[in-house]
């Protein structure tokens, strides 16, 4: 009985995040999407930066842009170099508020860089200071709303997705779908890619 109820959780999580990645590329803008596309191509050198879990995403990305032969940077690394106004700083923040991203984001903002800011809050701080924003949805303002009857009559449940897996998940498929748009404006194969797979591990 215990297994059958802990799969049916599972299930409905799954499909909770399948839901989430299916309405953000449901409302995805194309303009802005060949917007981004096209500063990622033509920056100098595209820097990436998020916190967490948000970070490790980031550096996902980093690492596909890299094999589409891109000059990529993850902020922070002691290899990184100074920005400037030739290169874009892509910051991923679910709330747009975390002060490491905000703080990297007055840095580029002040010496040139274009900023793309991938968040769930466009209206955020680092939402307004970006020269181009990514609607990713994550858990939605209700999910921290502790009184259950308010919860109710505003007809939303508890999310079965801790904390923000629905932002970080569905921006990990967002830029990695990215990619293949990338890869074909770019003329770029899985055998280029593969070209430029590390060979050190």
């Amino acid at each position: 009985m215990v297994l059958i109820l802990k799969e049916f959780i599972l299930n409905d999580a799954i499909e909770e995040i399948m839901d989430n990645v299916r309405s953000v590329s449901a409302e995805l803008d194309p303009e802005n999407i060949e917007d981004m596309t096209r500063l990622l191509q033509t920056s100098k050198n595209v820097f990436v930066m998020g916190l967490g879990r948000s970070g490790l995403v980031a550096r996902a990305f980093a690492m596909r842009l890299m094999h589409l032969g891109i000059s990529v940077y993850v902020v922070g690394e002691t290899t990184t170099p100074a920005l400037t106004s030739e290169d874009c700083l892509l910051s991923i923040s679910g709330s747009g508020e975390t002060f490491s991203i905000i703080s990297a984001a007055n840095i580029a903002h002040k010496r040139g860089t274009k900023i793309i800011a991938v968040t769930s809050y466009v209206d955020s701080t680092l939402g307004e200071m970006a020269d181009l924003v990514v609607h990713i949805k994550g858990r939605t303002k209700i999910d921290s709303e502790k009184n259950y009857i308010t919860r109710q009559m505003n007809g939303k449940h508890q999310s079965l997705s801790p904390m923000g897996t629905l932002f970080e998940v569905t921006s990990l498929i967002f830029l990695d779908s990215l990619i293949a748009q990338l890869m074909v404006e770019m003329g770029k194969t899985e055998e280029d890619m593969k070209a430029r797979h590390t060979v050190i591990e």
